[in-house]
């Protein structure tokens, strides 16, 4: 193992350390810069960095600093990378190619909104060329090596962006993802790795690699820290085609501690691959005994679907967004690519479109088969490589050992999902090992939350530094699938109305009564006939109800459906836990016979016949 040691005395670079550094004036944003750009210096061979940024390129924002309130801008101060496929006004975009640089006049959207939240781009950093590559070996500003050994490859595409994190030049970073380039890189760097779901950040300025698969990703230390980030880059953009609104349930409150039992898929042992790394595969088993202890629960799914999708993404048609985007230089300077580059990208000016739409049919099909299994589960969970290769290794048979490190990541954006890479168990030889949690679109917080369980079933350091990574965020989050709610009367099971409850997918959750304060009327009118339930705390009883667990979704129409003078409120149970159920105006029973003795509406309606 060969590689530079990481500098013993280096700022915390978490979030939470450097605000509380910034304000007892331990530290000022203009001294961490240049502390960065010394440190940034001694670990020049590892080819990070693009486009270092100087003092005078950073003084614009540097100076934005004063106008801005460190307690309410979220990322004052913190430093972060873009990766050299993303625009930064005035500075140049390569996507690891100098032929086809050019000079942005405009910033993306995603970087002016980390901006304006106070975070300070620190460079523009290495990447396969084109984001071409999960590797990080295909640039010709050098190949990416890894923050562990620097023997090993860091993982693309997204390669300096992901380095720069673990060894603690930046405190986050962007990539993009394809076909695994944000997560690849996080599991070989011991990071986490949001690749969200496609349109919740911008697409504006970011140059595609396939533009109707991309999205651009973040690196970061924990769970927490990439919460913030996403919360600040995310956003709704009409001049990006693939933008799409943020659905409340996946909103940033919804972030935190997910508690209660979990239920995750897993993969079969003889559907995984670690192609012959017995140290991956022992790190894979440790990790899963690690949060069997935490109390995760795991079942077995059929991954035979995912694969089948993953090999359409370079086998399929998907390749000619590739040769879109490269164009016009494949076809006028093809020999300025990068070798192992023009040999996938070349290919894609031949596929016909009846190919495309075949593709499509056969991707569509097996998306069901796999959302039926999700549906199963809380998520997912995979590997995020089966082995790590060495730089000599990858070079050796670049286009082979590509696809294999795509094994569990390739299938991703083409079924639409959204994923995160956590550190899982370190490898007996001290090497980072990954898993990937996924989840169907706008999952994003959900997987977040699962993500922050993780981290405190297994912690560990950030990155490469000799620094706790574990979250501080403890704040529990419930399931947000499903909203319980009590019904006594026409939706009960059997009744008239309980079909409102059945098509909307709601289950029988249990059967009980409220607590002994309720008194219930058989109301006027009908069919179908309905009881009114009334608090009484002096003269109330028991009353029987049942409670169905309703998809949140599908609450709205269900409560907008309930007629005058019946609505929802918050009712006690027997057990002293209350729920929304169903409740009376009490103007109502005024010309209502009390029932409550029956004990229940079905009692009631025995007695009538």
């Amino acid at each position: 193992m060969s590689m530079i040691a990481p500098l013993k005395k280096v700022t915390d670079m978490g979030f939470d350390a450097l605000r509380d550094a910034y304000k007892t004036g331990q530290l000022t944003p203009e001294s961490l810069m240049n502390d960065i750009r010394s440190r940034a210096v001694q670990y020049d061979s590892y080819n990070i960095w693009i486009h270092l940024l100087s003092e005078a390129e950073q003084a614009t924002w540097l100076n934005d600093l004063k106008n801005k309130d460190l307690d309410t801008h979220p990322l004052w101060g913190i430093p972060f990378a873009i990766k050299d496929n993303i625009d930064l006004a005035g500075i140049p975009t390569t996507a690891a190619c100098p032929e086809f640089a050019y000079t942005p006049t405009d910033t993306a959207q995603v970087v002016q909104q980390l901006i304006d939240a106070g975070a300070i781009p620190v460079g523009k950093t290495n990447l396969d060329q084109f984001a071409t590559g999960i590797n990080g070996t295909r640039s010709p500003y050098g190949p990416g090596h890894n923050a562990f050994d620097f023997d090993y490859v860091s993982g693309g595409s997204s390669a300096g962006s992901s380095t720069a994190v673990a060894l603690g030049l930046v405190s986050f970073s962007l990539g993009t993802d394809t076909a695994g380039s944000g997560r690849i890189p996080a599991g070989f760097n011991n990071l986490i790795g949001v690749k969200p779901s496609i349109g919740l950040l911008s697409a504006t300025g970011m140059l595609p690699a396939c533009r109707s698969l991309d999205c651009m990703t973040i690196f970061a230390f924990n769970s927490d820290d990439a919460n913030t980030a996403l919360a600040a880059a995310e956003g709704y953009d009409m001049r990006d085609g693939y933008s799409r609104p943020n659905p409340f349930d996946n909103q940033t409150r919804h972030y935190g501690l997910r508690q209660g039992e979990l239920t995750v898929g897993i993969i079969p042992p003889p559907q995984l691959k670690f192609y012959g790394d017995k140290n991956y595969e022992q790190a894979y088993s440790d990790t899963l005994a690690k949060l069997s202890n935490a109390g995760f629960q795991f079942k077995e799914i059929d991954f035979a679907p995912f694969n089948e999708v993953a090999q359409l993404l370079y086998e399929g048609p998907w390749v000619s967004e590739r040769y879109i985007a490269t164009q016009p230089l494949i076809d006028d300077n093809p020999e300025a690519i990068f070798p192992a580059v023009r040999e996938i990208i070349a290919p894609g000016g031949k596929p016909p479109a009846t190919a495309l739409f075949k593709a499509q049919y056969r991707i569509n099909d097996l998306k069901q088969i796999c959302l039926a299994q999700l549906a199963t589960v809380d998520c997912i969970l995979t590997p995020t490589a089966g082995t790590h290769f060495t730089i000599a290794d990858m070079l050796e048979e670049p286009i082979k050992r590509n696809s294999e490190l795509g094994y569990y990541t390739n299938f991703m954006n083409l079924l639409d999902f959204a994923a995160i890479a956590v550190p899982g168990a370190m490898t007996k030889t001290g090497m980072p090992f990954g898993i990937t949690l996924f989840g169907p679109t706008f999952s994003d917080r959900m997987l977040l939350s699962i993500a922050n369980r993780v981290q405190r079933a297994i912690p560990l350091k950030k990155g490469a530094l000799d620094l706790p990574a574990t979250p501080t965020n403890n704040t529990p989050v419930g399931q947000p699938k499903v909203i319980d709610v009590m019904v006594c009367g026409a939706h009960l099971t059997g009744q008239p109305l309980n079909w409102q409850l059945t098509e909307r997918g709601a289950t029988l959750k249990t059967q009980t009564t409220t607590a002994a304060s309720y008194r219930m009327y058989a109301l006027a009118g009908g069919p179908p006939y309905r009881p009114g339930l009334i608090l009484d705390t002096e003269q109330g009883q028991a009353i029987e109800v049942e409670i169905w667990s309703v998809p949140s979704e599908h609450f709205g129409s269900f409560v907008a459906g309930i007629p005058a003078p019946l609505g929802i409120g918050k009712v006690q149970l027997a057990d002293g836990s209350s729920v929304s159920g169903f409740i009376c105006e009490p103007y109502a029973i005024a010309d209502a016979t009390d029932i409550s003795h029956f004990g229940g509406w079905r009692s009631y309606l025995a007695s009538l016949s």
